[in-house]
């Protein structure tokens, strides 16, 4: 083998060696910044989580905190565990719809409010609003997520009824808690969370639309939260 060769085959041999590490050192990259969200997320959920049990400790009787406290955890904690999506909408005003979608309880008034319905009312509205969610959270399995992303088309279980019945589980839960711990800050809170809600789902299905499946699954199911209404 001549000097010209040697180094021929030594160059493609380092190069072959040098991809993987570049590859490796951005994968590296990558999952440092997801591992470090989803640890904040988890951070900010339980300081929530422990201002919600001291708060239901104080008074026994108040249900709808304590459901609260675990609706919340439903919605982060399982996100914490999806599956990392091929494509995901980074821009910012999607993580701003998504970040305060997701995270508005932080903002909630927790001290008793006005009762405009009886507790055990509102405790069985935020049961049923856990209850479905945690149905329609089955159907995702770990295509569920905080960003809006695509993970699959999903058309199973509760997506054959609407298209986002996840959000149909809020908004039965929320109406629970709000109902019987009324105040016109828990008002603007939830107001201001409808409303980032309704922006997050179109920008998801904005970003759904692009795959021919999703808008084959729109044909089929018209409606997005509530059957006959929108």
């Amino acid at each position: 083998m001549d000097s010209k060769d040697y180094v021929d085959r030594s160059l493609e041999r380092a190069l072959s060696q040098a991809t993987p590490r570049a590859l490796s050192r951005t994968q590296w990259r990558e999952m440092a910044v997801e591992v470090s969200v989803r640890l904040c997320c988890a951070l900010l959920l339980s300081i929530f989580a422990y201002a919600a049990i001291l708060q239901w400790r104080v008074a026994p009787e108040r249900l709808t905190v304590l459901l609260l406290a675990l609706a919340s955890s439903l919605t982060v904690g399982l996100s914490l565990f999806a599956r990392i999506p091929e494509k995901r909408d980074w821009r910012p005003l999607s993580i701003v719809l998504s970040v305060g979608g997701t995270f508005y309880f932080l903002a909630i008034e927790l001290a008793p409010g006005i009762r405009l319905i009886p507790e055990q009312v509102g405790a069985s509205l935020c049961c049923a609003g856990i209850l479905w969610q945690l149905f329609a959270k089955a159907s995702l399995r770990r295509s569920f997520g905080i960003l809006p992303a695509n993970r699959g088309i999903v058309t199973r279980g509760a997506y054959r009824l609407v298209r986002h019945p996840i959000y149909l589980g809020y908004f039965i839960t929320d109406i629970g808690f709000l109902s019987t711990n009324f105040g016109w800050r828990n008002l603007l809170v939830y107001a201001g969370l409808f409303a980032l809600q309704i922006g997050r789902l179109l920008r998801e299905e904005r970003l759904l639309s692009q795959d021919p499946g999703y808008r084959g699954y729109q044909a089929i199911v018209r409606y997005r939260i509530i059957p006959g209404v929108f």
